[in-house]
């Protein structure tokens, strides 16, 4: 068991048992470690206690980033959404396939993959000449079954195994830097007109922040299309930078996620660690 996989346990365990408030002790028993190991290692991994992360996760504390954050898209919108928006400090541009691409299936194209362990479990990454095309995390269907969503993405292009870069691809993605100056990194992605827009859109959300699906398509100028809007953030291709994660529910409750919720609660919290001062604002 890796790191991710004892803290989604540890998340799991919690939707079972939270309302007998678990402390320290019981946490770190449902994973097998001593209290202190376990502690150390929850540290290590999230950058936050047990206790802070617990708290990220909380109703009442997405409720209060989602007040926080109420004129998020506004403003981003204001500055025009063709703009490269910013995601964990990167920056990150999205370039969609054109019809005849798309038709084609990625006839042409070259698509080097790799799977590669990252903060939240093994991924596959795939990369064109022109971008990432496809980040998606490991479930219960494993290597097999992240390589055919690949493939039903794009039947026809030519795929290239390279580990290494995959690996290479994860340190740029995931790192956690003091830097202000980060990579810059090139989505390429097969969507619909509607799709596209909902995923520019979701770029404008920073990390730290969230949104709901009725300010997704508020923020597209299709205020009745909120049950499209949760489609459409359900087919992102690209996840993480791509921020899916970041749109909840109406009322706080921070819902389904394509790579597992208890993944979608663990970026989240990892993200708010991040940005202490976004956290502390919304407490």
């Amino acid at each position: 068991m890796n790191d991710y996989e004892r803290i989604a346990s540890v998340i799991r365990y919690l939707d079972r048992q939270h309302t007998s408030q678990p402390d320290l002790n019981a946490l770190a028993q449902s994973v097998g470690l001593s209290p202190f190991h376990f502690h150390r290692l929850f540290s290590s991994w999230a950058g936050i206690t047990p206790k802070d992360f617990l708290q990220c996760l909380t109703l009442e504390h997405a409720r209060s980033l989602l007040r926080k954050g109420d004129n998020v898209l506004d403003a981003a919108l204001t500055a025009g959404l063709s703009g490269p928006g910013r995601l964990h400090d990167l920056c990150v541009t999205l370039e969609a396939a054109s019809p005849g691409e798309m038709k084609s299936g990625g006839a042409g194209l070259t698509i080097d993959y790799g799977f590669a362990m990252t903060p939240f479990g093994e991924a596959l990454i795939g990369e064109t000449a022109r971008g990432i095309c496809q980040l998606s995390f490991l479930n219960g269907n494993r290597r097999d079954g992240a390589r055919r969503l690949l493939v039903e993405q794009w039947p026809a292009a030519k795929l290239r195994r390279n580990d290494k870069h995959a690996a290479e691809l994860t340190a740029e993605i995931f790192a956690r830097s003091e830097n202000e100056t980060r990579p810059r990194l090139r989505a390429f992605v097969c969507g619909t007109p509607f799709q596209l827009r909902v995923w520019r859109a979701l770029l404008q959300v920073p990390p730290g922040a969230l949104t709901t699906y009725g300010r997704l398509s508020a923020a597209i100028d299709q205020p009745n299309a909120a049950r499209a809007v949760g489609s459409a953030v359900g087919a992102n291709p690209v996840a993480f930078l791509i921020p899916c994660h970041r749109v909840i529910r109406e009322t706080g409750v921070l819902g389904n996620y394509r790579w597992d919720p208890a993944r979608k609660r663990a970026i989240l919290a990892w993200e708010l660690a991040a940005h202490p001062a976004l956290n502390a604002h919304a407490a």
